[in-house]
C-alpha cells in the first residue's frame, strides 16, 4: 500500500505535549514519530521556532501552583530556545500613540523655512536666475566659444562646413537657447530639423522666427561647460562637474526645507557606453544615470541630489553604513540636529537583515515617501533632454529641468498667481525671450527692396549682372522660390532679375507673384493687386 507522504500538522495540543512532557514516553503516538531520526529533525509548517531574548532570562523551572485553575505544569525538560504557540500569536504589532524616536527630544523650528534671498518681482525668469544664475551662463558662454573657435581651426582649408562660419555667443544668446530647448518640451517632434521644416503640415513659424537652423545646430553641438586642461581626469563627471556643483549650491542656498524629508534614488535614461551606467529593473528606463535626491515632502523642492559613479561618488564615507547610509548622511549633513523627519526608501535603513512586519507608520510613509517620484513625473512630461551622443550634454538638459522646476516652486510660494506648471513653463519661455532679445544676423547675400514699390509702375526682367568668379553665368537664389508657400520651397539659382527691385526672381511664375501678390509668401487668394 501507498501512504501520503505529506507530514500532517500537529494540533495546539500535541504541540504543548511535546514541549512540557517531552521526557515522557507515554500513549503519545503519531504517524510522524514512527519517523527516522533524520526526518524527526523537520519541524512540522505550524510549530514555531524562535530564540529567546536573552533580556527575558531562560526561564523559571519552578511554577507556584494556582489553587483556582490546579497544579500547574512543569516543564521538565523544554528545548531551549523554544516557546510556546500561544507566545508567539500574542507578540503582535500594537499602536504607540505617544511613540517618541531614540535620540535627543528635538523641536522643529518652522518659522526659518521657505525660500531665502527671494527677487524684488517674483516673475518666472527672476525664480529662474535665482537658480541658472548670469555668472554660470557666463561660464558656459567662455567654455562654449573656446570650443567653437578650437573645432572652427581644425576644419581643412577649402572644406565648407557649419562650422566654418562659427560666430561667437553671447549670455543673451545662450538664455534664448535655453528658452527654445524648453520650448521643445512643450512642442513635441520626432527630430530637431522638424521644428524648421517648411511643410505646411509640420511647419513652426516662431523657432526659426528666434533661430537659424544653422545657428542653433552649432550651438547645441559646441555646447561646453570646462575646459579639459584645467579638469581633474579623475572625476568620471569632469565634463560637467563646475555646473552641477553650481546647481546644487544654488538649490541649498534658495530653500530651506520644513520639517518632512525623503531620500529616493531617481534615474535619468542613458543607454549609451558610460562607466557609471546602472540598472534598475524596477525604474521605467532601467538604464541611465543614477541620482540620490533629497526632497522636500511639503512643497516637492529638490534641495539636494549626488550623481553616483560607483567607488569615486562624491560622498562622505561613513564607518559601519555602507554605502547606501554614507549617501544619506551627505545630503543630510546642513539638516542634522534640527528636528526634521526623514523618510527613506528600504535599501537605505535596512542593515541587520533582520526581517521586518508592516507597522502602523506605513501609512505615514506612504504619503511622504513619492516626493522624488512626483519630481520625475511632472518633468517626465515636458522633458527638454533629447537623444545625444554626449552624455554631459543630456545630464546638463536634465538639471536644467529639475531647475526650472525648483524656480516653478519658489514662484508658487512667492506668487499669489497660481498656474499648471506646464503654463510656468511657457511664461518661462516668454519671458528669457523678451529679457534677452537677439539681434538678427544677416543670411548674408543682397538686401531686398520689399516695399510696396514692387507693386506698382512697370518692371522688366534683365540679366544678372556678370562676376569676376562666375562671369557670364552668374545666377543668384530666386527670391519667391526660397519664400513660397503656394508650393514646395527649394533653393534655385536663376539668371534673371529685376532690375528695378535688385531681385533675383525666376521669369515664370515667379517675375508675376512677386509683382502682383501683396504677400507672395503666404500666397493667399485676393492678395492680387491690379495695375493701371
Amino acid at each position: 500500500m501507498f501512504t501520503n507522504s505529506r507530514r500532517r500538522e500537529l494540533t495546539d495540543e500535541e504541540i504543548r505535549e511535546i514541549f512540557f512532557n517531552s521526557d515522557d514516553q507515554g500513549d503519545y503516538n503519531t504517524e510522524s514519530s514512527r519517523s527516522d531520526s533524520d526526518s524527526e529533525e523537520r519541524l512540522p509548517p505550524n510549530l514555531v521556532s524562535l530564540q529567546r531574548n536573552p533580556e527575558l532570562g531562560e526561564g523559571d523551572d519552578d511554577v507556584e501552583e494556582n489553587p483556582e485553575e490546579g497544579p500547574s505544569v512543569v516543564p521538565c525538560s523544554r528545548p531551549e530556545g523554544l516557546v510556546p504557540v500561544e507566545e508567539v500569536r500574542s507578540s503582535d504589532w500594537r499602536t504607540a500613540v505617544d511613540f517618541t524616536p531614540p535620540g535627543p527630544g528635538i523641536e522643529f523650528d518652522s518659522s526659518i523655512s521657505g525660500v531665502q534671498n527671494p527677487p524684488e518681482t517674483p516673475t518666472a525668469v527672476n525664480c529662474f536666475r535665482m537658480f541658472l544664475s548670469v555668472e554660470t551662463v557666463g561660464e558656459i558662454v567662455e567654455e562654449t566659444n573656446r570650443y567653437g573657435s578650437e573645432q572652427q581651426g581644425k576644419t581643412a582649408i577649402g572644406v565648407i562646413g557649419k562650422l566654418c562660419n562659427w560666430v561667437p555667443t553671447c549670455v543673451n544668446e545662450v538664455y534664448t537657447f535655453l528658452a527654445i530647448a524648453l520650448l521643445m518640451g512643450l512642442v513635441r517632434k520626432s527630430t530637431l530639423r522638424e521644428y524648421w521644416s517648411t511643410d505646411p503640415v509640420l511647419v513652426t513659424p516662431f523657432f526659426p522666427s528666434v533661430f537659424s537652423q544653422d545657428r542653433f545646430l552649432n550651438l547645441l553641438r559646441c555646447l561646453h561647460f570646462v575646459n579639459p586642461a584645467h579638469a581633474d581626469t579623475r572625476d568620471p563627471l569632469n565634463k560637467i562637474r563646475n555646473v552641477f556643483n553650481a546647481l546644487t549650491s544654488a538649490f541649498k542656498r534658495s530653500f530651506i526645507p520644513y520639517k518632512d524629508l525623503c531620500v529616493d534614488e531617481s534615474l535619468m535614461l542613458w543607454k549609451g557606453r558610460l562607466g557609471f551606467r546602472q540598472y534598475i529593473p524596477s525604474k521605467r528606463h532601467r538604464f541611465g544615470i543614477k541620482f540620490f535626491v533629497l526632497c522636500d515632502v511639503v512643497m516637492g523642492y529638490v534641495q539636494d541630489m549626488v550623481i553616483y559613479t560607483g567607488a569615486t561618488t562624491s560622498i562622505k564615507s561613513v564607518e559601519g553604513l555602507g554605502v547606501s547610509g554614507s549617501v544619506v548622511m551627505t545630503l543630510l549633513a546642513p539638516h542634522l540636529g534640527k528636528g526634521h523627519v526623514l523618510y527613506v526608501d528600504n535599501w537605505l535603513d535596512h542593515f541587520t537583515g533582520e526581517p521586518k512586519v508592516k507597522p502602523a507608520c506605513v501609512l505615514d510613509y506612504n504619503k511622504k515617501m513619492g516626493a522624488v517620484d512626483r519630481v520625475d513625473m511632472i518633468t517626465s512630461f515636458v522633458d527638454c533632454a533629447r537623444k545625444s551622443t554626449k552624455w554631459y550634454k543630456k545630464l546638463f538638459f536634465h538639471l536644467l529641468n529639475t531647475a526650472v522646476l525648483n524656480a516653478y516652486t519658489v514662484h508658487r510660494k512667492l506668487s499669489e498667481e497660481r498656474m499648471p506648471y506646464k503654463d510656468f513653463r511657457l511664461k518661462l519661455v516668454k519671458e528669457l525671450i523678451q529679457e534677452h532679445p537677439l539681434p538678427r544676423r544677416s543670411t548674408g547675400g543682397r538686401p531686398c527692396v520689399n516695399t510696396p514699390l514692387r507693386l506698382t509702375g512697370r518692371h522688366f526682367p534683365s540679366f544678372v549682372p556678370p562676376t569676376e568668379a562666375q562671369g557670364q553665368s552668374t545666377r543668384r537664389h530666386c527670391r519667391v522660390c526660397l519664400y513660397t508657400a503656394q508650393r514646395k520651397r527649394e533653393r534655385k539659382l536663376t539668371r534673371y532679375m529685376c532690375s528695378s527691385c535688385d531681385t533675383a526672381l525666376c521669369p515664370a511664375p515667379c517675375f508675376e507673384e512677386f509683382h502682383t501678390l501683396k504677400n507672395y509668401k503666404a500666397g493667399g487668394l485676393g492678395d492680387v493687386t491690379q495695375h493701371d
